[in-house]
């Protein structure tokens, strides 16, 4: 079975792990996908993730973090470009989720980066998803 939209699984079981708080979650692995765990890593909402070879495409291992007391880390995760819709912005125009707490992952001609990376680099792009 083919997925139509890798990105929108991969938020999607991320958010399901989350809800059940989940300590971690495989999802398939494509290049575009290995880019947002890495920005989620680098941000702080996840804790690490790693490749496993399973024969086919292989999956991403992603390890989910929690509050002290439990409590999550991820409120939500929200797909904005879409296959149908796609989104795009300049710098000037990137959003800043919860006023800056929060992130929005863009993919780049240099790669998938948040939106304070973008900034720094005065590069906009595709608007992925957003992070609370």
């Amino acid at each position: 079975m083919s997925l139509s939209d890798p990105i929108a699984d991969m938020l999607t079981r991320i958010r399901n792990a989350v809800r059940n708080k989940t300590r971690h979650v495989h999802v398939k692995r494509s290049k575009i996908c290995t880019g947002i765990a890495e920005v989620l890593k680098s941000e702080g909402y996840v804790t690490d993730f790693d490749s496993i070879e399973d024969g086919h495409q292989g999956l991403i291992r992603i390890e989910l973090k929690y509050g002290p007391r439990g409590e999550q880390i991820i409120h939500e995760l929200k797909r904005v470009s879409k296959p149908g819709c796609r989104r795009y912005a300049g710098v000037e125009d990137l959003p800043r989720p919860l006023a800056g707490l929060g992130i929005a992952i863009v993919s780049t001609s240099r790669g998938v980066l948040s939106d304070r990376q973008a900034r720094e680099q005065r590069i906009g792009g595709e608007l992925l998803c957003t992070v609370e």
